[in-house]
């Protein structure tokens, strides 16, 4: 008879657990639904993605090997001009180059859905915040979106180039030649493009710590430098072993976390403005 009662007021109060859970498996569905319909594009498109997207970094006309030849050519550094990338990419396993075909189909299909696959989680959760959480997260779902796909692009056209080009020119000896397995060359790129885009959420990460006041400015502030040697770690776990990546992917990440700190000073200013006109409403 408890238990009835309860389970009454449950449902009068909102949705009971299982409508919760059934309200996330549709969400989920739509999501995984888009990430397949998107991965099933890029299996079709096989040429433009693994010809054109996947392979670009490793031939010497891609875009950012162009614009770094274009503006050696403007600095006088010929340096900067990459006329040779000195490896081969080859499958030494039966099944190589289907199940690269396959992994390459799903990251883009998740990169390309990624937009509304978030949109999904977001209308999930957002029915659970209060009116003054709801507000302050407007434009959650175009922000987060922007910062991922941007992360994506700096991993495709800044770091994966530059590691591409530092790791085929590395060579112990003039007699050993760089011969890269399709499954090596595949889960390097899809790891530092992904890599990058999941870096690029830290400001997202920085404001709703603020807003839940687990961080602030100051504290951001005082653990900067101990930040510093964190970012630095990360980058070298998540990129090639060489200084160049490593300092790719951290500058931005530094860049990130000082608008971190904006980002939590402007809502502590919020919350303070917010906080005074409360007490001045409350003495009078």
């Amino acid at each position: 008879m408890a238990l009835d009662q309860h389970k009454d007021e449950e449902e009068e109060g909102g949705m009971s657990f299982l409508d919760h859970l059934e309200a996330l498996r549709w969400h989920l569905l739509r999501a995984v639904s888009a990430v397949l319909f998107f991965s099933v594009a890029a299996f079709i498109a096989k040429d433009f993605v693994f010809g054109v997207l996947i392979l670009g970094p490793s031939k010497v006309d891609f875009w950012t090997y162009r614009v770094l030849c274009d503006l050696g050519n403007y600095l006088g550094i010929e340096a900067l001009c990459i006329d040779q990338l000195p490896f081969t990419i080859q499958s030494r396993q039966m099944t190589g180059q289907f199940s690269m075909h396959m992994t390459s189909s799903l990251v883009v299909g998740l990169i390309a859905a990624f937009p509304y696959l978030f949109w999904e989680v977001w209308r999930f959760i957002s029915p659970g915040l209060y009116d003054k959480e709801k507000g302050a997260a407007r434009g959650a779902v175009a922000f987060v979106s922007f910062l991922f796909l941007s992360g994506a692009v700096f991993g495709y056209y800044v770091l994966t180039p530059m590691s591409i080009n530092f790791l085929a020119n590395y060579q112990l000896d003039a007699s050993i030649a760089n011969e890269f397995d399709i499954t090596s060359y595949v889960s390097t790129l899809t790891m530092l493009v992904l890599a990058s885009a999941i870096m690029f959420q830290l400001p997202v990460v920085v404001y709703f710590l603020s807003m839940s006041g687990l961080v602030t400015s100051k504290m951001l502030k005082t653990y900067r430098r101990h930040s510093i040697v964190i970012i630095l770690i990360v980058s070298a776990i998540i990129t090639p072993p060489d200084v160049v990546s490593q300092l790719l992917i951290a500058m931005p990440i530094l860049v990130l976390y000082e608008v971190g700190i904006l980002i939590a000073k402007r809502l502590e200013k919020q919350r303070a403005l917010k906080q005074a006109e409360f007490d001045q409403n409350k003495d009078a």
